[in-house]
Formats: structure tokens, C-alpha cells, sequence
């Protein structure tokens, strides 16, 4: 049995797949800090680091965005 993921987590996900296709690939920590970046979930601080406002949904999208392009480049 697989995982069932909310429509808002897949949704999110391929968005920003569709947006920038070279920024995302099979690797969870490099999809991460491109959720982190592209979207509200992280802000930037004064001294350029990143934090993170809403961890679990940022890992769940970036779980699925990693999923979901290994599954289409076939790999």
C-alpha cells in the first residue's frame, strides 16, 4: 500500500515542478530548500539564512515533489 497525500500537498508540488522543472530532481534535501525558497513556508532572516516556518507541510511537499520526479523521469 502506498501513501494517500492531501490534493493541496500534490497539488503544491507539481506546481512548482511545472514552474521550474530544472530546479527539482530525486535529491529530498536539494527539493527542500527549493520549497523553502520558492514558497511562504521558510523566511529569510536578516543575515540570509533560512528558517522554517512550517516544517512538516515543507517535508511532505518536498517528499511528494521527489516522488513525483523520479516517477516521471523514470528512475
Amino acid at each position: 500500500m502506498g501513501n494517500i497525500r492531501q490534493t493541496y500537498i500534490k497539488r503544491v508540488a507539481i506546481e512548482l515542478i511545472r514552474h521550474y522543472p530544472n530546479d527539482f530532481g530525486g535529491d529530498f534535501a536539494q527539493n527542500k530548500k527549493k520549497v523553502l525558497e520558492l514558497t511562504d513556508l521558510g523566511t529569510k532572516a536578516a543575515d540570509g539564512q533560512l528558517t522554517v516556518v512550517h516544517k512538516k507541510l515543507a517535508n511532505r511537499i518536498a517528499g511528494y515533489a521527489t516522488r513525483y520526479t523520479k516517477r516521471k523521469r523514470g528512475t
